[in-house]
């Protein structure tokens, strides 16, 4: 089993890396690795640091594979911030490493997880280091989509594409590596929009099955405006309590790890010097709950979207297997009629299999247009967050607007 093992359904997306681990010729200083979230923008960007490495160009099995793979090996570092951005600092520190030779390996590999998370200014002091590397650093930037990055850092980078992988290659995954069973396997990579790891989360914790019933519930549940009030609180909560149990135990050990480090036993009665050092781990775990938080609900409205575009697709008569009927009548029944001549839809294969009812549901008691506002709201929605809106008022906003309109 190679170093690409785990960067599922990229074969052909990945061969530009396999060749510049393999052959000279084809090795370039600054790679960039573009793909949607789920597509395995940081399996690939290890693969490849571990591939460098490995005399053997990824051999998986030696001493160099593993250890880059599993994060620990001396000349492989990875950038992968839990806060909302990468500090200038941060990014200092990594151009004065990318200056040193490797202590041991081949070459240095700077991994930036999220590279699409620097400020300008920030992508400036980066700007240097990438245009004139050392012969031995390699830097590997990943983000969303070049556009998501600096054109004066992504016009300097060899650009790597990831796409989605389908439902069946992840479902297989999880049957294959996890165990799953193939129906929750199938149900789960579908559910997720073919995220590995959301998948494996979902196919794994029923817990997290629930609450994303819960959020998927909203669409149909939340009839006024004092029902989304109170929705949007329950949504926050729920994002709230998730981002802390995320959270407290790696924030507990951090401080632990800090007094220990410091000589310190008393907590309560710290000297100035130290409670400076305090202060400051405690405003980046406190931004890391910020990030977590964020993500929580950025999923929540994901998945929301998804419901909708079943929704859209059962309108347009697109959907295929189970809900999709061959006598001219959508899946919701009468009144939403399927695509007609002239404007037949592609088949598409359904997100939530095990919400069909709830689809129906809302298809039937709405039109497209309502269906496509919907998604409109929900995309506002991620903007506001996005943009630091305070997440009680955007939640608010989006499930108010989600709600059914009254007929005049």
């Amino acid at each position: 089993m190679t170093v690409w093992a785990d960067v599922v359904g990229q074969e052909r997306q990945v061969e530009p890396l396999r060749r510049a681990s393999t052959e000279p010729g084809a090795m370039t200083h600054a790679w960039l690795v573009v793909g949607p979230p789920g597509s395995g923008r940081s399996s690939a960007a290890r693969a490849f640091a571990a591939a460098l490495q490995c005399p053997d160009g990824g051999c998986g099995e030696c001493q160099a594979c593993r250890t880059a793979l599993a994060g620990t090996h001396a000349d492989v570092t990875v950038v992968a911030t839990e806060k909302v951005t990468i500090s200038i600092e941060e990014v200092r520190e990594l151009v004065a490493l990318s200056q040193r030779a490797p202590s041991g390996g081949r070459w240095r590999v700077i991994i930036v997880e999220d590279a699409d998370r620097m400020a300008e200014r920030t992508s400036n002091v980066l700007l240097k280091a990438i245009e004139e590397p050392p012969p031995r650093t390699v830097w590997v930037l990943c983000a969303p989509s070049a556009q998501d990055v600096a054109v004066t850092i992504r016009s300097r980078c060899r650009i790597v594409p990831l796409r989605v992988p389908s439902t069946a290659v992840v479902a297989q995954l999880l049957t294959e590596r996890d165990g799953v069973a193939p129906e929750l396997a199938y149900e789960a990579a579908a559910a997720a929009q073919s995220h590995i790891g959301v998948a494996r989360r979902l196919a794994r914790d029923a817990g997290a099955r629930q609450r994303r019933e819960q959020v998927l519930a909203l669409a149909t549940e939340v009839r006024g405006v004092g029902d989304a009030v109170l929705a949007a609180a329950d949504l926050v909560a729920v994002a709230e309590e998730d981002a802390e149990s995320a959270t407290a135990e790696r924030d507990g050990a951090e401080r632990a790890e800090l007094m220990r480090t410091l000589g310190v036993e008393d907590a309560s009665r710290l000297p100035p010097a130290i409670r400076a050092q305090v202060r400051q781990l405690e405003e980046e775990q406190k931004r890391r709950a910020t990030r977590a938080k964020r993500d929580v609900l950025d999923r929540a409205i994901v998945d929301l979207m998804s419901l909708y575009r079943d929704v859209a697709a059962v309108q347009l008569g697109a959907l295929t297997g189970e809900g999709v009927q061959g006598d001219g009548v959508g899946a919701a029944g009468a009144g939403v009629p399927a695509a007609g001549a002239g404007a037949a839809a592609a088949p598409v294969e359904w997100i939530n299999v095990s919400h069909a009812g709830r689809i129906r549901e809302l298809a039937g008691r709405s039109t497209l247009a309502d269906t496509m506002r919907s998604l409109d709201v929900l995309a506002t929605a991620r903007e506001r967050l996005a943009s630091n809106v305070q997440p009680l008022l955007a939640v608010e906003a989006m499930i108010v607007g989600l709600r059914p309109r009254t007929s005049s």
